[in-house]
């Protein structure tokens, strides 16, 4: 089984209530009233609307001290605390894809904080980064980031996105779909 793989279907079923599906940039998912995420390449209950795959990888855009330091703060998804969750899948334009290696780190991080900007929302939201490109041209997005926060860490997950919207580096997005959902039981740690 590929534990690095991750599946997010959109339908009838699965572990999460969705509460809104939301278009930011370009164009939308279809609305579904549940979303199932599945680590691995299990099958799916029942047929979804949509299903979106990525796989976990390394941190493309970080320092090894930017990286120790994150770690040490992040919380893992699924604590019982944290009911309330946000897929995000995000496509790039080809102009970002064509730039070399440092100059998209420097737009991500020096320019954009992107990290910095994360890093104010530690430990209270938690994150996991799944690349869809790793999988072929198939793939509708180019990134899912899935976060989950408790309910009264909601306002600061919402000043995330604000932050990181109005950074240089989302000029280079050119889709971006806005998923909220809830869950009433804990998960286990994924």
């Amino acid at each position: 089984m590929n534990q690095r793989l991750w599946q997010f279907a959109g339908g009838s079923a699965g572990q999460f209530e969705v509460h809104s599906v939301r278009p930011v940039i370009g164009e939308t998912l279809p609305h579904v009233a549940r979303l199932a995420v599945i680590n691995g390449e299990a099958g799916l209950q029942a047929a979804p609307v949509f299903c979106l795959k990525g796989v976990t990888s390394n941190e493309r855009y970080v320092t090894r001290s930017e990286k120790e330091e994150l770690v040490a703060v992040q919380q893992p998804i699924g604590r019982p605390a944290a009911r309330l969750g946000a897929l995000i899948p995000i496509k790039k334009s080809q102009a970002w894809w064509d730039l070399p290696q440092d100059e998209r780190r420097a737009i991500f991080e020096e320019r954009s904080a992107h990290i910095e900007i994360g890093r104010r929302a530690l430990p209270n939201v938690a994150r996991r980064l799944h690349h869809c490109r790793d999988l072929g041209s198939s793939e509708p997005f180019d990134f899912l980031t899935w976060f989950d926060f408790a309910p009264e860490d909601e306002p600061r997950f919402d000043e995330l996105v604000v932050a990181l919207r109005a950074t240089e580096e989302w000029r280079y997005v050119e889709r971006e779909v806005e998923i909220r959902v809830s869950r009433s039981m804990p998960l286990s740690p994924s």
